[in-house]
């Protein structure tokens, strides 16, 4: 294998590395809180020096929300790619939420902490918020298939779906109730024809 090739064992080290730092900055930022999280608890947690860290992120914040949202934007990226190619984008993009509510109980305090912890930190909302356009941008590139070639209905969908999860997110965090339930309703309502 080359240096140059995208699968190398360098790249493959630097993803695990980046992903080990980001996963240590969300685990303590939940169990500290952002102010209690440094960066020299970071890196110790993820055994990796000081200096690495920086290699990788510029602020303490930018690793927590890595470490937060990564995660999530696989399992819903995954759940997307496996409904069947037959169904029209907005009926997939239910369907791939449906399938993530089944897995919702064994996940539920994990999501709740983080959906506080994003909005205790107007660093961490900031960088969130920036982190839903890559959620846009792979929801949008997983659906477009199902439409015709420059149709701009999947981003549309895309983004009101993430706006949706947002507003779901914010009502599950000040009012309780059920997560799954909040976006099933809100996804049924959006209309993309």
């Amino acid at each position: 294998m080359s240096r140059s090739e995208p699968d190398g064992l360098a790249a493959r080290k630097r993803r695990a590395t980046n992903a080990r730092i980001a996963a240590s900055a969300a685990r303590l930022a939940g169990e500290h809180g952002v102010a209690g999280t440094t960066v020299d608890r970071i890196a110790a947690d993820a055994e990796v020096a000081r200096a690495t860290f920086f290699r990788y992120y510029e602020t303490k914040e930018s690793a927590i929300a890595e470490g937060i949202t990564c995660p999530w934007l696989t399992m819903v990226t995954d759940a997307i790619a496996r409904q069947p190619s037959h169904l029209p984008a907005k009926a997939a993009l239910v369907a791939a939420f449906a399938e993530l509510a089944h897995e919702f109980p064994a996940h539920r305090d994990e999501i709740w902490e983080l959906a506080r912890l994003t909005r205790s930190s107007p660093t961490l909302n900031a960088w969130t918020m920036q982190t839903y356009h890559r959620y846009e941008h792979a929801i949008a590139g997983l659906l477009a298939p199902r439409f015709p070639d420059g149709d701009p209905r999947p981003r549309l969908l895309a983004v009101l779906a993430m706006g949706a999860i947002r507003i779901c997110l914010n009502d599950w965090v000040s009012e309780g109730g059920s997560l799954p339930h909040l976006i099933s309703r809100t996804l049924d309502a959006i209309t993309v024809e």
